[in-house]
């Protein structure tokens, strides 16, 4: 790791490295775990700080096709100074703002500088992990930090939240963190370039905006689509409106646009689609955590945040379990990847059959350890497994543009669709249910409608499993698919800007 300097021991400059990946991957422009304190001192809505830490996940899907741009034109060094510099004014910012939109874009911009960090940290200690540049090591690995930090972020800041009593100290504590990730990167590393720069020219940044745009819009229709009582509301209505025109033009740029951010190209992948819907799949099935359990674990159980934060810890341990497994089976196995999708769903689905014969009032919280352990492992395999089709079944310079369409359907936008239709259908159930005249109250219609909804997924879900069972997903090739080396994709990439 020639950017390293000299005095730091070549055995621990990965590590480190990793250690970084790790708290990065930890950050956001606000944590869900704080969630309950936020609302009760901003005086703002639920609905309010979700949409927030969306637009967050927003900003993760949508740098990846300029990742190597900012790789081919920027130091190490001056690149991971500059995102690391940002997550912590954003962070400094979210602790004296109180404006719904500027904390959007404060969200979106931290996030966004968040990818870029990770995506410079692993793409140099890549060949570290293997040497051969092996996806199916790669993506194994990479996926236990980025899946692990998902959950052990909200862990931290439950705790956090708990012992200090106050939201702020979360972000005291990342910022703190950043901090000395910042002081290592000015003060032990150096600018070492293993190219000449490529110019950082043609950047379709309006098609950017315009695609962030959209994925902004469907999410806020559905995450305030209760509050406004969906086409009652004025306001819904006009997103809606809105929305149509706002797809019209990100698709009139991108077609009509030299260099634009997104190539059409991407979207005529016929493989592109299947594996699409599969993620669609995936992210139904691992809303209804979201959706239901957290009002049965909130509404009927009664657990505080702490308590539930014990499934936190729970879903870490079946992540790295899946990880892991995906690695053992694809490598080590080396057995066909649709039976490990296969397997995968299998999973998300006794998730939802568990869930369905245990609700009752009177659950012990150990019962939901297990149920919640495999629905993480089985996300894991599905989430990992279909990465790795992406990479194999599309080319090296489109895959980073299929990551950001992939992410149109797994990063917030699906989740939020399918948690705002969740919400609905349960207010509808206990409403019927309440007035069936049948001898429940309250607290019992909400569990009959919970349970409800988890036996309608688990018919869902056992529709689209025979369905995998039965259709043939083109299989992955038995030989590695070359990865260009960095220097060789540099000069790619220099060609083409020339024409």
């Amino acid at each position: 790791m020639p950017m390293v300097k000299d005095f730091i021991p070549r055995r621990m400059q990965p590590w480190l490295y990793i250690v970084f990946a790790v708290i990065f991957q930890m950050v956001g422009g606000v944590y869900m775990g704080s969630m309950q304190q936020m609302v009760g001192e901003w005086s703002v809505m639920r609905e309010d700080v979700t949409f927030i830490a969306m637009c967050g996940i927003v900003g993760v899907a949508m740098p990846f096709p300029i990742l190597f741009r900012l790789k081919f034109r920027y130091t190490n060094r001056q690149l991971e100074i500059f995102a690391v510099s940002g997550m912590i004014i954003c962070n400094l910012l979210t602790l004296w703002v109180r404006w719904i939109p500027l904390l959007c874009v404060i969200s979106y911009v931290c996030c966004y500088m968040k990818l870029m960090a990770t995506f410079e940290i692993m793409s140099n200690i890549q060949l570290w992990m293997t040497p051969k540049r092996d996806f199916r090591i790669f993506f194994p690995l990479l996926y236990i930090i980025v899946l692990c930090d998902m959950s052990l972020s909200s862990f931290m800041a439950k705790q956090l939240t708990y012992y200090f009593g106050t939201w702020e100290a979360m972000q005291v504590f990342i910022i703190a963190l950043l901090s000395l990730v910042l002081i290592f990167f000015m003060t032990c590393t150096k600018d070492f370039r293993f190219m000449k720069p490529l110019p950082f020219v043609s950047i379709d940044w309006l098609g950017a905006l315009l695609w962030s745009i959209v994925l902004l819009q469907v999410i806020w229709l559905f995450t305030y689509g209760e509050y406004y009582n969906w086409f009652d509301g004025a306001v819904f209505r006009h997103v809606l409106y809105a929305l149509p025109v706002s797809i019209y033009f990100a698709i009139q740029r991108m077609r009509h646009v030299h260099h634009p951010y997104i190539d059409p190209k991407a979207f005529h992948y016929k493989t592109l689609w299947p594996i699409l819907f599969m993620f669609a799949v995936a992210e139904l099935m691992n809303s209804t955590p979201m959706a239901l359990e957290n009002v049965f674990t909130g509404q009927i159980l009664h657990y505080g945040f702490l308590t539930s934060s014990r499934f936190d810890l729970i879903v870490i341990v079946g992540n790295i379990t899946g990880c892991l497994f995906c690695l053992w089976w694809m490598k080590m196995l080396k057995l066909p990847y649709t039976r490990l999708l296969t397997i995968g769903f299998a999973f998300l689905l006794v998730y939802q059959i568990c869930m369905y014969g245990l609700i009752s009032p009177v659950i012990d919280i150990e019962v939901l350890y297990f149920p919640t352990f495999i629905r993480s492992f089985g996300y894991t395999i599905f989430f990992v497994t279909l990465t790795l089709y992406l990479q194999e079944l599309m080319p090296f310079e489109h895959f980073f543009m299929g990551l950001t369409i992939a992410g149109f359907i797994r990063n917030g936008v699906v989740d939020s669709v399918c948690t705002g239709v969740y919400s609905y259908l349960l207010r509808y159930h206990v409403a019927d249910n309440l007035a069936r005249a049948l001898p429940f109250d309250t607290t019992q219609s909400i569990m009959m409608g919970i349970k409800q909804l988890y036996g309608i997924t688990c018919i869902g879900g056992c529709a689209f499993m025979l369905l995998m069972m039965l259709y043939h997903v083109q299989p992955v090739r038995s030989t590695l698919k070359h990865v260009p080396y960095w220097n060789k994709l540099g000069q790619q990439m220099r060609r083409e800007l020339e024409h």
